[in-house]
């Protein structure tokens, strides 16, 4: 999905919810989607602020919320009991290994991966809606 598609998501999603489009919420969603990593509300808020320095943490959050009850943000958990937030792939899902040292995240993809869970689910006569995989180990620049 392209990030003009999902703008208007967006706005359609607003609009059903009786919510105005905001300069604040510009700004945030602007800076979300020029992030290219998984990105925590306080990282987030500080690279708004650079932005416009009166947005405040809660705004971010909101704004966050709605991203993703629109579905073009996924909130993410890797074991660390941060959040993190990233944009919807635009064409292909990827997984994910987490360095549990220095918190490293990696994104990789990999098409036998998706057939063989898509097989086993298929065997099983189970229908997915989502999934995630998540690695955790030590990156190479933490060893093992």
């Amino acid at each position: 999905m392209k990030l003009a598609d999902k703008k208007e998501l967006l706005q359609k999603y607003l609009h059903e919810k009786g919510l105005k489009s905001t300069t604040q919420r510009d700004d945030i969603i602007d800076v979300f989607f020029k992030t290219t990593t998984h990105i925590n509300l306080e990282e987030l808020l500080k690279k708004v602020r650079r932005k416009n320095p009166k947005i405040g943490y809660a705004t971010v959050y909101r704004t966050m919320k709605l991203l993703t009850e629109c579905g073009i943000a996924m909130e993410r958990q890797f074991g660390d009991g941060q959040t993190r937030y990233e944009h919807i792939p635009d064409d292909s899902h990827h997984d994910h290994c987490i360095c549990v040292r220095c918190g490293r995240i990696m994104e990789f993809e990999n098409q036998k991966i998706e057939h063989l869970q898509k097989e086993i689910a298929d065997k099983l006569n189970f229908t997915v809606t989502n999934h995630k995989l998540e690695l955790y180990g030590f990156c190479s620049k933490c060893g093992s």
